[in-house]
């Protein structure tokens, strides 16, 4: 069975899918045979990193699926220890070796690590690569609406795309508003936060059972209906499934509203406040 997925397009004319899949500690065998089975079960974005160090392991199961490589999007990220120009233009082709692809639909700059000030560096190599057919589409992760501007203002190109912590306990409402005032697309990652605190959550529960779904689809969903692209991770194939299965049904303005107000003054779940936080 596959999920057919609605498409987003970006601010450089390309298109996405709505939902995406996560693989962070998906590693090795077991890992391969877990993004197989996504991509089996319809998901067709794929979002991976240098430092999760399992881009290989991605790159295996592209070629073991029997979806072709052009209906895929696949994303890999640039880790902060490399963001100088020279070295970001290395690590942009050691990601694709690694993965052995010619090319990565979306590669992003992970976190902004604004006390190195050298991320605009690092965008001017991902704007290179993308001239040079590495890339199709660039972005960032974790960008402040300061650190994008100063991208915009110093190399005339915004983001495509700014992939942030996004779940109903942090739900960025500024971020995504000046996102959508300038033509950036919003990508959640943890979009489910701490699966546990979160499928305990009363109110969620409620919301779940009064729409016949999981807390988990209530969610996924709530991030479709903001303009989100929210991107869970699942080894198990049932619950792919279930994370992909959001597009049957739309939660009303209370229910919007609802998760709305379960969100907290800093809700970040491991406080990595992009304004001083350095990831290497």
């Amino acid at each position: 069975m596959t999920t057919s997925i609605p498409e987003i397009i970006l601010n450089d004319g390309n298109k996405i899918p709505a939902v995406g899949f996560g693989t962070y500690k998906l590693k090795g065998n077991e890992g391969t045979a877990a993004i197989e089975s996504a991509i089996n079960h319809g998901y067709r974005l794929l979002d991976s990193a240098y430092n999760y160090e399992n881009e290989g392991t991605v790159g295996a199961a592209i070629r073991r699926t029997s979806v072709p490589r052009e209906e895929l999007i696949i994303t890999s990220k640039l880790p902060g220890r490399y963001h100088s120009y020279q070295d970001a233009v290395v690590t942009i082709q050691e990601s694709l070796y690694r993965a052995n692809l010619d090319y990565y639909d979306i590669y992003l700059i992970h976190w902004p690590n604004p006390n190195r000030d050298l991320y605009v560096e690092a965008w001017q190599a991902l704007i290179d690569a993308k001239k040079w057919g590495l890339i199709r589409s660039i972005g960032v992760c974790n960008f402040l609406p300061e650190h994008l501007k100063r991208l915009q203002d110093e190399t005339g190109v915004l983001p495509a795309i700014n992939q942030i912590e996004l779940h109903p306990f942090f739900n960025q409402e500024e971020q995504r508003k000046w996102h959508e005032e300038h033509g950036v697309v919003t990508e959640s990652w943890s979009p489910l936060a701490r699966a546990n605190d979160v499928f305990q959550n009363k109110v969620l529960q409620e919301i779940a059972t009064k729409y016949n779904k999981t807390v988990s689809q209530i969610i996924l969903r709530w991030h479709y209906q903001l303009g989100a692209i929210a991107i869970p991770k699942s080894a198990t194939s049932n619950r792919q499934l279930e994370n992909i299965s959001i597009f049957d049904f739309s939660l009303d303005d209370h229910a919007m509203q609802t998760i709305a107000e379960l969100t907290l003054p800093d809700g970040r779940m491991k406080g990595q406040n992009p304004a001083v936080y350095e990831e290497f």
